[in-house]
């Protein structure tokens, strides 16, 4: 699970037990690498919402497309990649990124799948398991982000679950109650496909 902007390693931990009440699974909260004004940690520069600033945006990805198997000792085809606001950006870019491998599954709150110059989507990935929830109301990241995602990955044949709440820029913890039944599906249907 990939913390949002401002916040740091601490702020998803308690997740983890939810996503997966039996401990039967690796989970990691990884800290960003930069420490920008206001406070707090990020994974990149914002100049403009959908639009991560390359340079740190690269810096970050190759950070954990490096670490992030090494850090849980599971590899890619088997990892569950999740997050809020930048982590959602980052957890899409690492699991939609061309030439990286499909994922178990990807959690998506209050994000968006980035646009940003040396990166490109790959969506051709039909059946990876994508969770997103996103606040009508929200006025960091529009609703629109998650619609666009939602319409984008349920055309290229990706298996979406897709929530829509009345709140902001926040987590909805009434929609929560429906991960762990979707975590154990993602990670079931990962042991079942053939290594590649």
């Amino acid at each position: 699970m990939l913390h949002g902007r401002g916040a740091d390693e601490h702020d998803l931990y308690e997740f983890l037990d939810l996503l997966d009440p039996g401990r039967r699974l690796v989970g990691v909260t990884p800290g960003a690498p930069l420490s920008l004004p206001p406070g707090g940690r990020h994974w990149y520069v914002v100049p403009r919402v959908g639009y991560p600033e390359p340079e740190t945006f690269h810096a970050s990805y190759d950070l954990l497309r490096r670490e992030l198997p090494a850090l849980t000792g599971v590899p890619w085809e088997r990892t569950i990649l999740g997050g809020f606001s930048q982590g959602t950006v980052m957890a899409y870019a690492l699991g939609l990124g061309s030439g990286q491998p499909e994922p178990a599954g990807i959690i998506a709150m209050s994000g968006f799948i980035p646009t940003v110059d040396g990166w490109g989507a790959d969506l051709d990935r039909p059946g990876l398991p994508v969770w997103i929830a996103h606040g009508r109301r929200d006025p960091v990241i529009s609703v629109e982000f998650a619609r666009d995602a939602h319409a984008r990955l349920d055309a290229a044949g990706a298996d979406v679950v897709y929530h829509e709440h009345d709140g902001g820029h926040q987590v909805d913890p009434r929609l929560l109650a429906e991960l762990p039944a979707w975590v154990a599906g993602a990670v079931d249907r990962a042991g079942t496909r053939a290594p590649g």
